[in-house]
């Protein structure tokens, strides 16, 4: 089952968006994509979900088929336009499920807007420890995006396509690298590359990733919140994925032993499974700013 993207216009700019079923009677889970990413990194995912839950995968602003003006790209920004979203589409409490930089925006959703969000689920996320791939540090430094048209050229993306139609044919799979050839071929196109540099040094620096949300994980207690990592993610740790279970009092942890960054592609079945039944098995959060009141004062 293919499910279409659909476009909504906030604040005067496209929101291009995915969404199964609306049956208000079922939970909502909010899935979130990863920088240079888009609502279609969930398509192994978003069918199967869909037999229990009402889905929703926007493309954030900046990515995918959604605008992408010349504004503000923090973590804020993202989870405010996503409130804005879910507002219009009349949908919430959610359980809100970020991959890689959407992880980070749950976290900040949950944290701005508790009374939105009833589980969340970290998926290789950023905000959690200041270690992250060295490509993505390096295109932080000044002048990297006068290098970016050389680097992300149409003529490499035309080239890597025909590779990767003659690797398919002979059989050789790699959902790990399809992801990110993905990303690679978005910025081969200048309003893209545009926003994506305006996205990544929102949240990285030369020195590593610049926003963290380590010093107030405890308040991830207010919800049940499952951590799910591949255990040889080559982009942030699996050390980050440890650190926040230890952190996060009643926290699950669900490694992928060998997995890398994209656990919903590379293990869509075990995804799916290990998703279900953190739902089915957790009751909601109470909502609301009283959790967050108790743990603040007790800290």
């Amino acid at each position: 089952m293919t499910i279409p993207r659909r476009h909504i216009t906030i604040h005067g700019h496209d929101v291009t968006y995915r969404l199964a079923d609306t049956d208000r009677s079922r939970p909502t889970i909010l899935l979130i994509h990863g920088m240079a990413g888009s609502s279609r990194t969930w398509r192994e995912v978003m069918p199967e979900l869909a037999r229990d839950f009402t889905v929703l995968a926007p493309d954030l602003l900046g990515h995918g088929e959604s605008a992408k003006p010349v504004g503000d790209y923090s973590l804020g920004a993202f989870a405010s336009g996503l409130r804005d979203l879910l507002a219009v589409l009349d949908l919430g409490p959610v359980t809100v499920i970020g991959q890689s930089l959407g992880g980070g925006v749950a976290m900040q959703l949950a944290y701005q807007h508790p009374e939105l969000v009833d589980r969340m689920v970290l998926v290789g996320s950023g905000g959690l420890g200041r270690e992250v791939s060295w490509l993505l540090r390096i295109l932080t430094l000044p002048g990297a995006e006068l290098m970016m048209p050389v680097l992300f050229a149409p003529f490499l993306r035309d080239q890597g396509d025909a590779v990767g139609r003659i690797l398919h044919r002979s059989g050789w799979r790699s959902p790990h690298l399809a992801e990110m050839w993905r990303a690679y071929a978005s910025l081969t196109q200048a309003e893209n590359r545009a926003a994506f540099i305006r996205t990544l040094r929102a949240v990285i620096d030369p020195g590593g990733q610049s926003v963290s949300a380590t010093d107030r994980l405890y308040l991830a207690a207010a919800m049940p919140t499952m951590i799910v990592w591949g255990g040889a993610d080559p982009i942030i740790p699996v050390d980050h994925a440890h650190a926040a279970h230890d952190a996060i009092p009643g926290s699950r942890l669900e490694l992928f032993e060998g997995g890398g960054h994209f656990p919903h592609i590379e293990n869509p079945s075990r995804f799916i499974e290990v998703v279900r039944d953190f739902v089915v098995t957790t009751e909601p959060a109470p909502g609301g700013m009283r959790p967050f009141h108790d743990l603040l004062v007790d800290a």
